[in-house]
């Protein structure tokens, strides 16, 4: 098997120091499969006779657990890890769209817990630099059994969790990667309407202009918006132009900050809002409630949001839509050329660094445990299929089947992800994949499941994605450049920064001055210099990361093991 610029499979992998992924993961899968129930079991019962000791982990709150379900540090699954685990835990809430002002106050007051579960390299590498976190190789080396076979494994992850001065400071995972987001059309306003798909931006915008003035809900009223342009919505159209945090994008051979982008992408969402083909009041949306409400209530045309988790997406969004407006059909779309080029959605990261430790952890050896026990595929079936009997059914041979979607989707479904950010589900073969949780007897999980497959059938691999790599994969910056790039994103960021919102809402306020205006604050800011380290970085050492072209391969690899 080739790939791109002639490439074998093999060379590319190594050249991202992913040695021996496919094989790996393929022995685990026939060697493993699904774990019985006696496994986990015994499993269990040996973790719980060790000394136990007591630790403190974050967990993300997103602000919505069912009515009923207690709060996110005390619920079924926080208590089920209690009893199952080797240690006992407190968790601490992080709200996740404030992680970074939350881990800074905990930090600062002396409070921080022992484990932390994050996501972004922003947050993550000032607590590296700043000496707030404690080397892992210690611990791992003396207490772990776990996580030590998986780095043996994948050294892709002691790559990726490595600093600049040459230490292991963080835990991750591998994980199914595939569409990390999907552009969700009204169907059947298409075909009321007679409109195709749009292949283009510019279609698109005729597509919403449609949907917002020419009622294609049929009721006599002006109350349908073409488009969503909140939250999720933000990131997406940003994807499309080709750029993401931290603003820098592939020209030829070369990295350059994505002026030109970030320009053309504001201009689209200008253009949007000054016709009225979007809600107007979409900026006080933050975390995209009302998008959300209008979508399911049948009122948005074009809708963009999570799509990695095809069970998730089936709950949240399509039982909600059909529920409102039966007769509404969805279909996927693929993301649109744009006047600056075609490109992949963002893939979801492959290999993920997830779980940090505070400096001041009084007791590695019971972090340890947890980590490996949150590693382990006992934690990761609970996580996945609830407790079997419960909510799930394993027949011997078979994937765990959900017997109880309801009861699982308000016990678990909430932040079993968050929960489980140390796991990697598809090392233990084809039931972790996300479309085995979809109930092959019920035709509404079955669309969803056509849309999943579309979606991640319209990569092209002769495309970039937005940026060089996943935005947890760009190269740490040194601390002083970091700051630098910190201390601008609030006015410059592609995804709200002050001066690209300004232009959207400002009626005299051109995409053009936004720009210049953008670089002249990044300038001032010493953003020469962040710039020129980039664009040597990836002139010159772009191979010790783990690129666009690699992440692609894993994500072939994993398609052909789920095909098998």
């Amino acid at each position: 098997m080739t790939t791109r610029g002639g490439s074998t499979l093999r060379k590319i992998i190594q050249r991202a120091c992913l040695p021996r992924l496919m094989t790996t993961v393929v022995i685990i899968s026939i060697i493993s499969g699904c774990s019985t129930h006696s496994e986990n079991a015994q499993e269990t019962a040996t973790q719980k006779s060790a000394k136990r000791g007591n630790i403190s982990v974050t967990i993300y709150d997103r602000g919505n657990i069912p009515s009923g379900q207690g709060t996110i540090e005390n619920n079924v699954m926080t208590k089920w890890i209690n009893q199952a685990g080797p240690v006992d835990v407190t968790f601490v809430s992080v709200p996740r769209t404030q992680s970074e002002q939350k881990l800074n106050t905990l930090f600062a007051g002396g409070g921080a817990p022992d484990l932390i579960l994050e996501y972004a390299p922003q947050i993550k590498n000032p607590l590296i630099d700043q000496g707030q976190l404690r080397p892992l190789d210690d611990m791992i080396e003396r207490y772990s059994t776990t996580y030590k076979a998986l780095l043996a494994k994948f050294p892709a992850l002691r790559k990726a969790g490595t600093g600049t001065d040459g230490k292991l400071y963080q835990f991750g995972r591998i994980n199914e990667t595939i569409p990390q987001r999907g552009v969700f059309i009204r169907k059947d306003w298409l075909d009321k309407l007679h409109l195709n798909i749009p292949q283009t931006t510019e279609e698109m915008y005729q597509v919403a202009k449609a949907f917002t003035e020419q009622d294609p809900d049929g009721n006599g009223m002006n109350d349908t918006y073409g488009l969503a342009l909140a939250y999720n919505s933000v990131a997406i159209l940003n994807e499309m132009f080709g750029v993401t945090y931290p603003n820098f994008v592939v020209q030829g051979n070369e990295l350059i900050h994505g002026w030109d982008h970030i320009q053309a992408v504001t201009a689209f969402k200008k253009r949007l809002y000054n016709e009225g083909l979007v809600d107007k009041e979409f900026y006080i949306d933050k975390y995209g409630a009302k998008a959300k409400r209008d979508f399911l209530n049948g009122k948005i045309g074009i809708y963009m949001d999570q799509f990695n988790v095809p069970i998730t997406f089936y709950n949240d969004f399509y039982l909600g839509l059909k529920k409102s407006v039966p007769e509404a059909e969805l279909a996927i779309m693929p993301y649109p050329a744009t006047p600056v080029g075609r490109f992949n959605p963002i893939l979801v990261n492959p290999v993920q660094m997830t779980g940090l430790v505070n400096a001041e952890a009084k007791d590695p050896e019971s972090v340890m445990k947890y980590v490996d026990f949150a590693a382990s595929e006992t934690f990761m079936k609970t996580m996945y299929y609830g407790f079997e009997g419960v909510h799930s059914k394993t027949l011997p041979g078979q994937c765990p089947q959900v017997t109880d979607l309801s009861k699982w989707q308000k016990e678990f479904n909430y932040a079993s992800g968050d929960f489980a950010m140390l796991s990697s589900p598809t090392l233990a073969g084809k039931c972790y994949f996300g479309v085995e949780k979809m109930d092959t007897k019920d035709p509404l999980q079955q669309e969803v499941k056509k849309m999943f497959e579309a979606n991640a059938s319209f990569v092209d691999f002769d495309l970039q994605m937005a940026g060089p790599t996943h935005s947890e994969q760009m190269p740490q910056l040194t601390k002083d450049l970091q700051q630098i790039l910190t201390d601008t994103m609030k006015q410059v960021d592609v995804g709200e920064g002050d001066i690209w919102m300004k232009s959207i809402l400002t009626p005299n306020y051109s995409p053009e001055q936004a720009k210049q205006d953008a670089i002249a604050v990044w300038e001032k800011a010493g953003g020469a210099q962040v710039d020129a380290w980039y664009k040597a970085f990836y002139e010159k050492d772009k191979d010790r990361i783990i690129l666009s072209r690699d992440i692609y391969d894993i994500f072939k690899q994993q398609r052909a093991l789920q095909n098998k």
